[in-house]
């Protein structure tokens, strides 16, 4: 069996490599905002609905999991579940992810669920790579949504949906990124505690307060027409955040209906502000890059900007000097 999902993942490395060298030099893969439906591929899966909803939403989520792992806690009960926001050529950094700090089995007697969130590409090749590795690590959702910058909050909501559909006796979920490292040892054992009484409606990460950027010229630009208030509610930074697995169904729920924003933090602050949760502050969530130090690195929980290079080396340092002191 190890035989077989060896030559599987070798052969996905070199169908990976073959794939982008040829989009790369043929066609550039366009960006795309738009929420327009493609032909779903074979594995879609039935759409799961919320039959409690009483009115009509303005912001339904009719989408359909194009790749789905329904099974995945039907075992045992994730302590965690890890959802990561990742494109379809970042195959380097979900492997990397896989072998360091989103291993499964990092932490013996605690159930760890990783998943990595997409949306559909414009170009099947991608998508038809993104499946392969699908069947190999089972730890890809996909709906058919157009994956780009702006539909981030759909991908977000996507996972959301999910832990409320298939794992909604979880006991915390973590929201991140493909270039993040977490310190997962900080995570566990010093902020979740698995051996104390798990928290409901519970949110902590970067809290940012702030207000919209009217310049067009920012990555971060909202106009008014979509925005018109001058200050977002508190927000923590979708670069890392922990909330219990309550608050999945209660976000999605509440994403219903209120009108959806292409900035996928801000958005999610603003359905814990109508559920009345209120994210708490953790200075060890960091949203920018930091130069590595094995002690500072073991003061923080999530980093920014890392490579798949720098993962597996910090990962590696990390795991190698656990007996140093600082």
């Amino acid at each position: 069996m190890a035989s077989k999902v060896s030559c599987l993942y070798v052969l996905t490395v070199v169908c990976w490599a073959s794939a982008l060298w040829y989009l790369s030099i043929t066609r550039p893969t366009p960006s795309y905002t738009s929420h327009r439906q493609f032909s779903s591929i074979s594995i879609a899966r039935k759409n799961v609905s919320f039959g409690n909803i009483r009115t009509r939403p303005i912001n339904p989520h009719s989408f359909d999991f194009l790749i789905n792992e329904p099974n995945k806690c039907e075992k045992s009960v994730p302590f965690l579940v890890i959802l990561i926001s990742t494109t379809h050529k970042e195959f380097d950094a979900r492997q990397a992810i896989r072998e360091t700090w989103g291993d499964e089995n990092n932490f013996k007697g605690i159930k760890i669920a990783t998943l990595f969130l997409l949306g559909k590409n414009a170009d099947p090749v991608l998508n038809q790579m993104v499946e392969q590795e699908s069947q190999i690590f089972h730890d890809i959702i996909v709906e058919d949504f157009i994956d780009s910058y702006h539909n981030l909050t759909l991908k977000t909501l996507m996972g959301m949906r999910w832990v409320a559909t298939f794992c909604s006796k979880a006991k915390y979920v973590m929201k991140t990124d493909s270039d993040i490292f977490v310190n997962m040892d900080n995570l566990i054992y010093k902020l979740l505690k698995p051996n104390t009484k798990p928290r409901r409606r519970y949110f902590t990460g970067y809290v940012i307060n702030g207000g919209p950027i009217r310049d067009v010229r920012s990555k971060w630009y909202m106009p008014r027409d979509l925005y018109p208030d001058s200050n977002y509610p508190p927000f923590c930074s979708g670069t890392g955040y922990i909330f219990s697995a309550d608050v999945a169904e209660l976000i999605y729920k509440t994403s219903l209906h209120t009108r959806l924003l292409h900035l996928e933090d801000v958005y999610v602050g603003l359905c814990l502000r109508k559920l009345g949760i209120h994210p708490f502050q953790n200075s060890g969530f960091n949203h920018w890059k930091m130069a590595y130090s094995l002690c500072r690195y073991r003061r923080v929980i999530t980093v920014h900007q890392i490579t798949p290079e720098e993962m597996h080396r910090i990962w590696n340092d990390m795991s190698s000097k656990k007996h140093l002191r600082c």
